[in-house]
């Protein structure tokens, strides 16, 4: 009798993994036998390599990839490398953002512009390079992204955020009636204020401590000038 051949490791991709929810998501991955490929961006590199330790000494494997995911090539990048060092993918989580926390009668187009990149336009080439990749291997997938409480709801001091994030919610929809065929599932979470970097702000000593000055924001019909880049 022939020997029943040992099952592939299922193997996992998380953008905006260096730090905060995308570190822990990779982590708690890789708690549950999944090989992780980790990706941020080139300033991250130290953090990201930390990240990747880590999940060795779990026994998994991990990639550390460097890019921009708001770009195509990088995210192509990112998939091909992804299949060759660890032999296919499973699991994509879209996971990188940002926010620049002002009104919308002083957002930028710039602001607006690389909002909109990298929170979603990401996620579009996460789902689309993902599922290309999982269909051709014909044993279906997950794949998740990042939304938010505020792509539910509007709040004040982040309308391109919001946007953004509303916009993921109508993508995952979609995504997920067009794969389900190839039993493909596209699931979105929506976290709300969380004390990642993403709401560190200068400000927060003074008002009472991480992710306070945030808070007021949201609670505020705030004309307060806050404005904060930095990886979800």
């Amino acid at each position: 009798m022939a020997d029943t051949p040992l099952p592939l490791p299922r193997v996992a991709i998380v953008t905006g993994a260096a730090q905060g929810i995308g570190e822990a998501i990779a982590l708690r991955l890789a708690e549950d036998g999944l090989d992780v490929t980790i990706v941020d961006l080139p300033q991250k590199r130290e953090q990201l390599e930390t990240v990747a330790k880590t999940i060795r000494a779990k026994g998994r494997r991990s990639v550390a990839l460097y890019g921009d995911v708001s770009l195509e090539d990088v995210v192509v990048e990112m998939i091909e490398t992804t299949v060759k060092e660890l032999g296919g993918l499973d699991v994509m989580v879209a996971n990188a953002g940002i926010c620049h926390f002002v009104p919308v009668i002083d957002t930028t187009v710039e602001q607006w512009e690389s909002t909109i990149a990298v929170n979603a336009r990401s996620v579009l080439l996460a789902i689309k390079y993902a599922a290309r990749q999982m269909i051709a291997q014909g044993r279906g997938g997950r794949i998740i992204a990042a939304s938010s409480v505020a792509g539910k709801q509007g709040h004040p001091g982040v309308g391109a955020y919001c946007a953004s994030k509303f916009a993921v919610r109508g993508l995952v929809h979609t995504a997920a009636i067009e794969l389900r065929a190839h039993n493909i599932t596209v699931n979105g979470y929506c976290p709300g204020l969380i004390a990642t970097p993403l709401v560190k702000l200068e400000q927060d000593e003074q008002n009472g401590g991480h992710g306070t000055t945030v808070r007021m924001v949201r609670c505020i019909d705030a004309k307060v000038h806050v404005h904060l880049i930095a990886n979800w």
